[in-house]
């Protein structure tokens, strides 16, 4: 048995810190392991028998076992899968011979084995070997269930006619990617923020054949400026400092699935030039490597930004663009959806409810005439983040329009003016004006009044409510 230099133990140490239990019936070899294995960072039990390793199991609930096969009271074949029912991960050790034995162990579950005599080195590598083995794939089951999740919410409400029609087309373009073989055209999404460009790009992976493989979602403007060629070409290991080992891009990330690039117009102009060559040629190279790697995921990618004009102006790269642009899909703004914000504030004050265990709201008239007139600059994430936010602060079941505290920018204007008497008055100002002006020709008639301003009784009392007139 070898030690094992204290650079290897503290590296190892940085990675792992599990609990190791030792079951071996050689009571000095087992003592020499766990003394060894603390050095390095773990926490160690030993049992010299079946019965030991039980019981310890149950109250010590290590993370690991190293089982030895001959044990006083039986074969250590016969723990391995109580272990493994239990998620405990097991390498065997097997004296010289026992290949056979070996073997069963591996078919019944355990992660791997050592020959006797042990290398503690050998050892050492083998738990960091499994350590990496396991948490790539908790990595990989997280993602797989994140993205499982993800894709059961995703829906795209409203029946408005541009809702409809945009359905219509993700529905033309999933059967265009049936339709052939080949990988499916590149797919362009434009819109203002918060209109849901993320959730359509979803919808087109769900609606396509490889809807199991990866939906890699790259934000673009969130990537550091110094980091955002390794992050989406990769890397390999000294390509710069740092860089101690290689590492797949996110463009390789998504394998055969979905590349998600969002928010495209963020990219550095260096950069895209690259990135031309990846959707042209279908193959990626890693920072500091010769090897050309297939890429074979569908790329859609989405905007905020006008790409047709930052390429006349020499922002964006005019190639890149009509490579992009091959299928376009544009989600309308909010204030172009008539009559889907109301079904919209319904469905998310619904889902705020149930994440946070409240009881059911319901909407006002003068809510509803509110979500109806506003115009919604930050589209369905603006609205999601005011309902969400009166549902938490509501003390009453139902939410009134005062409790939206939807923002009111021409009052702010009008703050910021002053007291200048030459000013020009704001829309609030004279909407306010008419209003009561209205009233009192109609004798506080509210009915009377809305039929004189052209409006229904409904929007009069909103915004009566809005501007604080009370008769």
């Amino acid at each position: 048995m070898t030690g094992l230099p204290q650079t290897n133990i503290q590296r190892i140490n940085d990675v792992l810190s599990n609990k190791i239990l030792i079951v071996e019936d050689e009571a000095l070899f087992a003592r020499a392991v766990a003394k060894h294995l603390k050095k390095a960072g773990f926490d160690c039990e030993c049992a010299e028998n079946l019965a030991d390793a039980r019981a310890l199991a149950k109250q010590f609930l290590p993370d690991l076992v190293l089982l030895d096969m001959r044990l006083p009271d039986g074969n250590g074949l016969d723990l391995i899968a109580e272990l493994v029912d239990k998620n405990i991960k097991v390498i065997v050790m097997t004296a010289y011979g026992e290949v056979a034995d070996a073997v069963q162990a591996m078919k019944l579950g355990a992660d791997d084995y050592l020959k006797k005599p042990i290398d503690l080195e050998e050892l050492l590598l083998v738990i960091k070997k499994n350590e990496k083995a396991f948490e790539l794939q908790t990595s990989l089951d997280y993602a797989k269930q994140r993205n499982t999740h993800a894709s059961d919410s995703v829906q795209l409400l409203g029946d408005s006619p541009a809702m409809q029609s945009v359905r219509m087309q993700i529905d033309r373009i999933a059967q265009l990617g049936h339709l052939i073989d080949a990988i499916p055209p590149t797919v362009l999404i434009s819109g203002e923020t918060g209109t849901g460009k993320d959730v359509a790009a979803r919808m087109l992976h769900l609606t396509c054949a490889k809807k199991e493989k990866p939906f890699v979602h790259v934000d673009c403007a969130s990537l550091p400026a110094e980091l955002i060629e390794s992050e989406l070409f990769g890397h390999e290991k000294g390509a710069f400092t740092n860089a101690v080992t290689s590492r797949p891009g996110l463009i390789e990330s998504a394998e055969d699935g979905t590349l998600f690039l969002d928010e495209i117009g963020e990219i550095p102009f260096a950069l895209q030039a690259k990135l031309l060559n990846v959707l042209e040629r279908r193959v990626v190279r890693r920072l500091g490597s010769t090897k050309e790697r297939h890429v074979p995921a569908r790329i859609i990618a989405a905007t905020n930004r006008n790409l047709h004009q930052m390429s006349n102006t020499g922002q964006f790269r005019s190639d890149l663009y009509f490579r992009l642009n091959v299928l376009s899909l544009t989600m309308p703004a909010l204030r172009e959806r008539v009559g889907d914000a109301v079904q919209l504030a319904k469905h998310f004050m619904h889902l705020t409810e149930k994440r946070y265990g409240l009881t059911t709201h319901s909407l006002s008239v003068s809510a509803v005439e509110a979500i109806q007139d506003y115009a919604w600059p930050g589209n369905v994430r603006e609205l999601r983040h005011q309902i969400s936010r009166a549902v938490l602060l509501s003390s009453q079941p139902t939410i009134s329009a005062e409790g939206l505290a939807l923002p009111n920018y021409a009052v702010e204007m009008a703050s910021q003016q002053g007291d200048d008497s030459n000013a020009v008055p704001t829309l609030d100002a004279a909407e306010k004006g008419m209003l009561i002006s209205a009233l009192e020709t109609s004798h506080n008639n509210i009915s009377k009044a809305a039929r004189h301003l052209g409006i229904t009784r409904m929007k009069m009392r909103y915004r009566m409510e809005k501007h604080g007139i009370s008769l």
